[in-house]
C-alpha cells in the first residue's frame, strides 16, 4: 500500500500532503482470511477499515435471518459510522476471500477528521449514501418478514374454519344418508293417516326449529340433555347419548317428544325417534359449515379492507374500522393471553389518510405491544376527536419504556429488542406516515406498567 493509493481514494483526495503522510504512517496493514468476521454487529468500534484487497460482504440481522446489505471491494471504506457516532457497530462484515485492510485507529480517525474539512464532507457523503441504501433494503426486508408472519398467521385464522367446513361435510354425508335410509324405513311401515300426518308435520317442523336455536344456561341444558337421552334410549333408540344435545339445541325436551310421538307404536317409535334426531343433526351440521364459511369470508373481507387493494391510495377512512381490521389480522398474537379493551369515540368522522400504511402504523405499534407483554396483559385502544384532528391511543401494561431511551425510540434502527428480532425500523416508518405523510403527530408516554401511543391525525391529507 502506498500513499498514491491513499491519495486516489475519495475519503483522502482533499487531505494535505502532510496529513496524508501522517496517516499514511499510523495506518496499520492487517491480513482478513477468508470467512473472517472483521467487524461483528453489535460490538464497539474503535477502528475504521479501508480495503486494499479482496472482497467483503456487509450483512445485518433483520427478523431472525441475515440481510446482505453490501460487497465492498478494493478501495472502499467501512467502519466509519460507529466511530462517528460512537455507537456499536450496526452490521457484520466478513470476508469473503483472502484479504486485506487499512486499519485506521479512532485517535487517528477523529484527528483527521478534525484536522481535514474535506475529509469531514467525504465521510458524511459516504455515510449519508450507507444509511439510505442500508434502510431502503431492511425496509424491504422487514416488509416481508411482517407479510410473512401476517401470512402465517393468517393461514392459522384460515385453516380453523377451513377445516371445521370439511369436517361438517364429511359428518353431514354419512347422517344425510343415515336420515334418507331411515325415511325409507318408516315409508315402509304401515302407518294410518294420523301417524302420516304427524310425520309430514315433524319433517316441516324440522325446517323451522333449525333456523333458531334454544338459549339455555349451562345447568338447564345439562339437566335437560339427561332427561331427553333417558327418554330415547327407553324408546330404544340407538346413539341417545349422541341425539339428545342435538334435539336440546332445537328446543326439544321430554314433554314435547312425548307430545309429538305419542301417535306411534312402541315397534315405530324407536326409528321414528332416530329419523327425528338425525334430521337435526343433519341441519346442525349445515349450520356448522354456513359459519365457518361466513368466518372465512370475514377474514378475507377484513384483509382486503386492511391492505385496501384495487383503490387509490388516499381514501376516506374509518379510522376504528382500520384498528379492528388490523386486530384481526394480528389475532393468532393477541388470542393467548391479551385482553383488549376498546373505548371508541361514537360518531367519529371520517378522516382522508393513505389507508394501507396507516394500518401499518396501528400493526407496528400493536405488535410491539404484543411484544412488550410477552403475550400477556391489556391492550387498550382509544379514539376520540381533538382540535378538529382524530386522536387515536395505544397503551399496554407492559414493563414500559426506560425515560433514557424514550427520546430516541422514533429514531432509525434504534431497537430495543435483541440483536436479530428487530431492526429499528418499525418505529420509524410509523413517525415517517405519521408525521411526513399526514403532517401529523405520534408520541410516547411510558412509565413501568403503562406504555401509551398517541397519534393525531388531520381531517384532510395535504396534497403537494
Amino acid at each position: 500500500m502506498s500513499k498514491e493509493f491513499l491519495r486516489q481514494l475519495p475519503l483522502f483526495a482533499g487531505l494535505p500532503e502532510d496529513d496524508l503522510e501522517r496517516l499514511y504512517n499510523m495506518a496499520e496493514t492487517v491480513q482478513v482470511p477468508a470467512g473472517t468476521l472483521l467487524i461483528e454487529e453489535g460490538a464497539m468500534g474503535d477502528s475504521l477499515y479501508i480495503v486494499l484487497s479482496g472482497e467483503f460482504e456487509v450483512t445485518k440481522h433483520s427478523a431472525q435471518e441475515e440481510v446482505v446489505l453490501a460487497t465492498l471491494g478494493v478501495g472502499e471504506v467501512v467502519g466509519e459510522m460507529a466511530l462517528l457516532e460512537q455507537t456499536p457497530r450496526s452490521a457484520s462484515v466478513r470476508a469473503l476471500q483472502e484479504s486485506s485492510v487499512l486499519k485506521v485507529s479512532q485517535w487517528s480517525f477523529q484527528e483527521l477528521v478534525c484536522t481535514s474539512p474535506a475529509t469531514m464532507l467525504a465521510i458524511l457523503r459516504t455515510v449519508t449514501s450507507r444509511l439510505r441504501s442500508t434502510e431502503a433494503m431492511l425496509r424491504q426486508s422487514e416488509k416481508m418478514a411482517e407479510l410473512g408472519k401476517l401470512a402465517a398467521g393468517l393461514a392459522h385464522e384460515l385453516n380453523n374454519p377451513a377445516a371445521a367446513a370439511r369436517r361438517s361435510t364429511l359428518q353431514m354425508t354419512d347422517s344425510l344418508t343415515h336420515w334418507l335410509s331411515l325415511a325409507s324405513k318408516i315409508g315402509a311401515m304401515q302407518l294410518d293417516t294420523t301417524q302420516t300426518a304427524r310425520i309430514n308435520e315433524l319433517r316441516q317442523g324440522v325446517s323451522v326449529r333449525a333456523r333458531q336455536t334454544a338459549e339455555l344456561d349451562p345447568i338447564t341444558r345439562s339437566d335437560r340433555e339427561s332427561d331427553v337421552q333417558t327418554f330415547l334410549e327407553a324408546g330404544g333408540t340407538e346413539q341417545a347419548w349422541d341425539i339428545a344435545p342435538i334435539l336440546v339445541s332445537f328446543g326439544w325436551d321430554t314433554s314435547s317428544l312425548k307430545a309429538a310421538t305419542d301417535v306411534f307404536s312402541p315397534e315405530q317409535l324407536p326409528a321414528v325417534l332416530e329419523w327425528l334426531g338425525t334430521g337435526y343433526t343433519v341441519y346442525s351440521l349445515l349450520s356448522e359449515v354456513g359459519t365457518s364459511a361466513e368466518r372465512i369470508s370475514e377474514i378475507v373481507k377484513a384483509v382486503k379492507e386492511y391492505s385496501y387493494l384495487d383503490r387509490a391510495p388516499i381514501q376516506q377512512v374509518n379510522v376504528v374500522d382500520g384498528l379492528e381490521n388490523t386486530l384481526l389480522i394480528l389475532k393468532h398474537k393477541l388470542k393467548n393471553g391479551i385482553t383488549v379493551i376498546r373505548n371508541y369515540a361514537k360518531d367519529l368522522p371520517r378522516i382522508e389518510a393513505y389507508a394501507s400504511e396507516l394500518n401499518q402504523v396501528w400493526t407496528n405499534i400493536i405488535d410491539n405491544a404484543v411484544d412488550a407483554m410477552q403475550g400477556t396483559g391489556e391492550l387498550r385502544l382509544c379514539t376520540y376527536s381533538v382540535d378538529g384532528q382524530i386522536a387515536v391511543e395505544i397503551c399496554d401494561n407492559g414493563p414500559g419504556i426506560p425515560a433514557d431511551i424514550q427520546p430516541k425510540i422514533f429514531e432509525s434502527f434504534f431497537t430495543t429488542k435483541p440483536m436479530g428480532v428487530g431492526t429499528g425500523l418499525g418505529l420509524h416508518i410509523a413517525y415517517n406516515i405519521i408525521v411526513h405523510k399526514h403532517r401529523g403527530q405520534i408520541k410516547v408516554n411510558s412509565q413501568p406498567g403503562k406504555t401509551c401511543f398517541q397519534v393525531l391525525l388531520p381531517a384532510k391529507v395535504e396534497r403537494e
